[in-house]
């Protein structure tokens, strides 16, 4: 969404051009300069104000003879905008406006608000009972279970919000109006939608009652997981390799204490000495295209498991994400204390 308060004519003085800056308080102190067609043709920060009338110009001086008129942007519709966005990051840009085969802005993106802009849609499984949390969840639903002072769903509906995700649907169930009234009113600047699943319909079942998407790619997740997943390297990694399906996995290790036998049959081949098997566990987070949808079957209890092992029977292209980091399963009360004191660390 283009944002006027970036944008300032060419032929404005610099006064204008310094009061406008001055105005925008917080944030990038860039404007985008632009000409009587509308058309982008430079920037002008704070900085190049300063040093413009140190050099000899006056606040009567035309921005069109103080901006830059080499700059970055991003061409709409031009590559992939995610590895765009990343490169733009490294040349720490922090607002870069996204222009038109004829140089219009049709957007700028702030990178000190957002880290990225991802074109998926977000679904969050929030439906389940918690039973094994009770009686926290006898009167509360366990998305809504404060994790540091705020609702554990919250954590991950802002990260997402915070990687550019506009469009986030949450499948509702068990005490579902709290969840509704919770939702109520846009959070972020994006107005999250409750889906209600007329029944226990699995881990993905439910999908099947959200009316529409926006984008060809779905991130589909627990709302009770606890993560710092980076959903761009996520994104990426995805696209590169041109699957169907994305798993988060995490890696999970397990170390056997004793000295175990090598068998064939009932004969000792060998010793192996307290050896240690590494494994890749189930997330609960997806990505998944969204023609991959299709595979679930309306009005029937099924798992995202389900859906994975159909693609592969299918013979599509399901792969795994590896992720390192936090991730916490809030499913019983010690995880859930686990993550109330792991908050404390990352506050």
């Amino acid at each position: 969404m283009v944002e006027e308060k970036y944008i300032i004519q060419h032929n404005q003085t610099l006064l204008e051009a310094l009061k406008q800056i001055n105005a925008l308080q917080q944030g990038p102190l860039v404007l985008f300069a632009v000409d009587e067609e509308e058309r982008m043709v430079g920037t002008i920060t704070d900085g190049d104000s300063r040093r413009a009338l140190i050099a000899g110009a006056t606040i009567e001086s035309l921005v069109k003879e103080v901006v830059h008129t080499s700059f970055n942007f991003i061409r709409q519709g031009e590559g992939n905008l995610v590895q765009e966005l990343k490169r733009q990051k490294e040349l720490h840009m922090k607002l870069v406006p996204v222009l038109d085969k004829e140089n219009h802005i049709v957007d700028v993106i702030n990178l000190e608000q957002y880290k990225t802009q991802l074109p998926v849609d977000a679904v969050l499984m929030a439906g389940g009972k918690g039973e094994r949390l009770r009686p926290l969840t006898e009167k509360t639903p366990k998305p809504l279970l404060p994790v540091g002072g705020k609702a554990i769903i919250d954590h991950n509906i802002d990260r997402l919000i915070s990687y550019g995700v506009q469009h986030i649907s949450v499948t509702v169930n068990y005490l579902k109006e709290q969840i509704e009234e919770h939702f109520a009113q846009p959070r972020l600047g994006v107005q999250v939608q409750t889906v209600r699943e007329p029944k226990f319909l699995g881990t993905i079942g439910s999908i099947k009652y959200v009316k529409e998407f926006y984008n060809d790619t779905v991130l589909v997740m627990n709302s009770d997981v606890f993560t710092n997943i980076n959903y761009e390297d996520f994104f990426l990694h995805f696209k590169e390799h041109n699957a169907v399906m994305s798993v988060a996995a995490l890696p999970y290790t397990v170390s056997v204490p004793y000295g175990i036998f090598d068998l064939d049959g009932r004969v000792i081949k060998g010793m192996i000495e307290k050896p240690t098997y590494n494994y890749y566990a189930n997330a609960g987070i997806y990505l998944i295209k969204r023609s991959a949808l299709d595979e679930i079957p309306s009005d029937t209890f099924f798992h995202a498991t389900d859906l994975i092992n159909k693609l592969i029977i299918e013979g599509k292209k399901v792969i795994r994400f590896p992720l390192n980091g936090t991730w916490i399963d809030i499913g019983n009360p010690q995880e859930y204390q686990k993550a109330n004191e792991l908050i404390k660390h990352l506050q």
